[in-house]
């Protein structure tokens, strides 16, 4: 023997005594041996007598098992504790076949750590062995592939004997009774013998209680459970097996998806109606089978989901096309606000007319006279259409019929802007006052209450169950408590007068004529952010769960990314998404939805901004004469 293979061996040997186990001749390396190992042969000997002192030493002394140093790249820093299971272990079990000391043949464990001695590899199993007749795969670091085979292992005969005994005793016995000697049995038994029983025990506990269920009758069940995924899960859903494809198919969730969005989303909704898909949903199967089938349903999904993701492109892209509705008004120009829906646009004008247009013609329906100033605000629902006017009064019409039916008189001076909902109207005045009013009927409106605080003109209201809030020429945002018309508190920050607010749950927006946009928290009064890009007075505001759109009178209209702005993080100049420029004079009034926006301007026309027709297939289309298209592509 080489005389320093002798130290190295006599200093090993030594250091630390090797502990025996019992029956199956496994033995424990400690970490202390572990550790004076790795040192000493890094440090005091050539690659050559590590591996002549590890074959003849460690491989057949101590049960490790080494591979060819070729089958390892990994690096020296990972001897001997490169895994977190190697490094919380008190010491590691060795694989040992005493029959070859070679390494074609060992075996397989549930858990195998993989250290590495320089460039020898050593497995370590955590666990009793997995299986007694299996031939495994691995594939080491550097890419060649090494057969794992396992021990067999030889049962006595008297085990043999004895266990035919016992399991004639467990047939015997009650399931309590059978349940409670198991119990017995595992609590006797070690950790890595736990491990190998839930190993056994996992796929015995597992069910395809979607397959099980249409075999009992029970398909009704099995489609419930299923039409409760996601596109992708139900995608998933399909590829499992063909029993749980036929219960897709035939149930068809494909559908029940689709309504599901339509019922809950306002985007799914709207692109039904514009689409025309809608007309397949919410209906029952016919009895003569003429209705679509799964697959129509599966492969329209995607195309909505296209669909979806088009529009979200076009607004951040500023792609869209254009529609001009021209007032034509004959006296003064300007249409000061707006409402629209599906089929018409309502209008208020400088002109002292209330005019209602087609939304798909365009063309005027229906004109309606009685003020005697400029029509400055209105909002209608599916009854009555309320407007506000320069002349100080407030006019309730009836929306089909055009007739007026109601004139109410108490500001003195210009009614600024109004809001009705659920039989409760504010109104604002050029008079520094808010009159809140209680409906009962379109003839039956009385005054609840006058709120008075305010130092200039109040330009702008809006209220919900909790809270109505006023902004006014004197700078500040006042908010009062809708049921008991108190002051609340005051939002103080802009540094000029303000022009327009919108508020919804927490969230106030409020335009000024200091060029600024600011969001703030109403039930703290905190300013979350200040958004800057108009270059004149900010004259209306509109937002929504996603983004908030501005038009100003320096005749520009802004989209805003609303998401990122209540986003302390986010850099103030990625904050809008795109300018829009097609008025010609001051932005008055907008509104918009999920596929459009709506604007009116001081240049005496209505543009429609639509974001979900592709303006390339518009422009092929004929176009009408009373229609003119601008298209714009950024």
């Amino acid at each position: 023997m080489d005389p320093a293979e002798a130290v190295l061996q006599e200093k090993a040997l030594k250091f630390m005594p090797r502990i025996h186990m019992p029956k199956d001749g496994f033995q424990l390396i400690s970490s202390g041996y572990q550790a004076w190992l790795k040192q000493r042969l890094n440090n005091s000997c050539n690659h050559s007598l590590r591996r002549t002192f590890l074959h003849k030493h460690v491989s057949k002394s101590c049960d490790v098992i080494l591979l060819d140093p070729a089958q390892c790249s990994m690096p020296r820093s990972l001897w001997l504790g490169c895994s977190s299971l190697a490094d919380s272990m008190p010491s590691l079990r060795c694989l040992y076949n005493p029959g070859t000391g070679a390494l074609p043949a060992f075996q397989t464990y549930n858990s195998c750590a993989r250290l590495c001695l320089n460039q020898e590899t050593v497995c370590l199993g955590s666990t009793a062995m997995k299986t007694e007749n299996c031939v495994a795969k691995t594939k080491l670091a550097n890419g060649t592939s090494s057969m794992i085979v396992p021990k067999q292992r030889k049962l006595s005969a008297s085990y043999e004997k004895e266990k035919e005994l016992c399991v004639k005793y467990f047939e015997q016995w009650s399931e309590s009774d059978q349940v409670e000697f198991v119990e017995h049995l595992i609590s006797q038994m070690c950790h890595y013998q736990h491990g190998h029983i839930n190993s056994y025990l996992k796929p015995m506990l597992q069910r395809d209680f979607i397959t099980a269920l249409p075999a009992r009758g029970l398909d009704h069940i099995a489609e419930n459970i299923l039409s409760y995924l996601d596109a992708k899960s139900l995608c998933a859903a399909e590829l499992v097996c063909k029993e749980w494809y036929r219960v897709t198919s035939d149930g068809m969730l494909w559908k029940k998806l689709i309504e599901r969005m339509v019922r809950t989303d306002s985007l799914w909704r709207g692109l039904s109606e514009r689409r025309g898909w809608g007309q397949y949903l919410f209906k029952n199967k016919p009895p003569d089978g003429t209705a679509p089938p799964n697959s129509f349903y599966r492969a329209l999904y995607p195309k909505i989901i296209q669909d979806i993701e088009t529009i979200e492109s076009n607004w951040r892209c500023g792609r869209h096309s254009l529609q001009r509705i021209h007032c034509r008004s004959e006296t003064s120009k300007g249409v000061y606000c707006l409402q629209y829906d599906d089929q018409k646009i309502v209008s208020g004008l400088r002109d002292n007319t209330i005019k209602i247009w087609d939304k798909n013609t365009l063309e005027c329906k229906r004109i309606l006279t009685g003020h005697t100033g400029s029509v400055l605000c209105l909002q209608y629902d599916e009854r009555v259409i309320i407007t506000g006017s320069s002349d100080s009064t407030v006019r309730v019409w009836d929306v089909n019929a055009g007739e007026m039916l109601n004139t109410l008189i108490h500001h003195c001076e210009a009614v600024l802007h109004l809001r009705f909902n659920n039989g409760m109207m504010v109104t604002c005045s050029k008079d520094r006052s808010i009159a809140v009013w209680d409906m009962a009927s379109p003839t039956d409106i009385t005054l609840r209450r006058v709120l008075v605080g305010h130092r200039a003109a109040v330009n702008v209201v809006d209220f919900d169950d909790k809270y109505i809030v006023s902004a006014s020429g004197d700078r500040t945002i006042k908010v009062w408590n809708t049921s008991t018309c108190e002051f609340v508190r005051t939002l103080n920050g802009h540094k000029r007068g303000i022009a327009c607010l919108q508020y919804r749950d927490r969230l106030v927006v409020s335009g000024s004529s200091d060029n600024t946009i600011r969001l703030w928290d109403i039930e703290c009064g905190a300013c979350l952010r200040v958004l800057e890009g108009h270059e004149e007075l900010v004259r209306c505001i509109r937002f929504d769960n996603k983004r908030i759109v501005s038009g100003a009178y320096d005749g520009k209209i802004k989209v805003w990314d609303l998401v990122a702005a209540l986003d302390p993080r986010a850099p103030a100049g990625t904050l809008c998404l795109r300018t829009l420029v097609e008025h010609s004079g001051r932005v008055f009034r907008l509104q918009f939805d999920e596929f459009q926006i709506v604007s009116s301007s001081h240049d005496d026309t209505i543009l429609i901004w639509d974001f979900l027709n592709d303006p390339a297939a518009q422009a092929e289309s004929t176009r009408s004469p009373s229609r003119t298209y601008t298209y714009i592509s950024r």
